[in-house]
């Protein structure tokens, strides 16, 4: 049944500094609304909530699991943190949303999907934003369109600068390093463009010596039947992001792919073209479109709350997480054993 004239009350776990860009866009939502804040600490969350206005605030995970206005979680905690805190919101009957990566290795991936079957009418999902960003959608339908021809690599590069030990990007215990952290939206975007999983993937890796994390990582995916995609992302060198996405016929590319502004348009480009009869590729006509101004975070928010007042499945569930976390630990495997690995 269609719900349009109610909102979803969300609960978020923790008071991670990231939330401060994630909770004022999914306030924005016309179809959800942030209600509740939980902490390991009462005086940390009643804080965070006062500076976000977030009505409630609570001293621990579970009092607001058990608030029963609370009717989504929303989970920004460390990466090795993620799979308890869903089933527990699972099981105090609450829809989730859980920040990527869903995990720090596939066995815990798996192990979430199958315990969320046990909960048929709840929704939860991994975290994705970028795919809900027009830019994306564009360039998705360009492809779909045959507009570049035969589709036949991708493209991905997404690094920055950071070299602090306190920040946990760099820890190595709790999920740090540049491929869990960036690594998974070059991964997750190339699977998701090329629309099917790697056969085999290749990868090689630099360590921090200090950190104990990579902090060069770069890979090699091979879908068949002469598709690839190839992405590096780091920790430790100038910040830069692009994807580049080429077929027979041309190429589309992204320019801001994944840090996408919300405060001003973003532009993805056509660069399509023919074959002469001398086999040459000639160029023919551009597009380059400037977006309207949007938040991907609030897009997705919309979309994943439009998704349980709806009942409707969400548009990327568990399933897509687990084929993500398969070939991020391929790559890792591949970087250790120096050899192709089959996620």
């Amino acid at each position: 049944m269609n719900k349009e004239n109610q909102k979803v009350r969300w609960g978020v776990l923790g008071t991670a500094n990231f939330g401060r860009t994630i909770l004022p866009a999914m306030q924005r939502c016309q179809f959800a609304k942030v209600s509740a804040v939980a902490s390991r600490s009462l005086e940390s969350a009643k804080a965070y909530a006062k500076e976000l206005a977030i009505p409630k605030a609570y001293g621990s995970y579970e009092e607001i699991l058990r608030d029963p206005e609370v009717d989504a979680i929303y989970i920004p905690l460390p990466n090795h943190i993620h799979i308890g805190p869903a089933k527990q919101a699972l099981e105090a009957g609450k829809h989730v949303l859980c920040e990527k990566p869903i995990s720090v290795n596939a066995a815990d991936a798996l192990e979430l999907l199958e315990f969320s079957k046990k909960f048929p009418r709840l929704k939860i999902a991994e975290a994705f934003m970028y795919r809900y960003h027009p830019q994306w959608i564009q360039a998705k339908k360009w492809i779909t369109e045959g507009k570049i021809g035969t589709l036949r690599m991708v493209q991905v590069f997404f690094a920055y600068y950071n070299v602090d030990a306190s920040n946990i990007r760099n820890q190595s215990d709790v999920g740090g390093g540049g491929l869990l952290d960036i690594g998974c939206y070059c991964v997750s975007s190339s699977r998701w463009i090329c629309d099917r999983e790697p056969e085999r993937v290749i990868g090689l890796f630099d360590k921090d010596q200090s950190f104990g994390t990579d902090r060069l990582a770069s890979g090699i995916l091979d879908f068949g039947n002469g598709l690839q995609a190839s992405f590096t992302c780091s920790t430790q060198v100038a910040p830069y992001q692009r994807v580049n996405i080429l077929g027979t016929h041309g190429r589309v590319e992204i320019d801001i792919p994944f840090n996408a502004p919300p405060d001003r348009p973003c532009r993805v480009s056509l660069y399509p073209g023919t074959h002469s009869d001398q086999g040459r590729f000639e160029p023919a006509e551009s597009q380059v479109l400037d977006m309207d101004i949007c938040d991907q975070y609030t897009l997705q928010g919309e979309a994943i709350s439009l998704a349980i007042l709806n009942d409707e499945p969400v548009p990327y569930g568990l399933e897509d997480a687990v084929g993500n976390m398969r070939t991020l630990e391929a790559l890792r495997q591949s970087n250790e054993s120096s050899a192709w690995i089959v996620p």
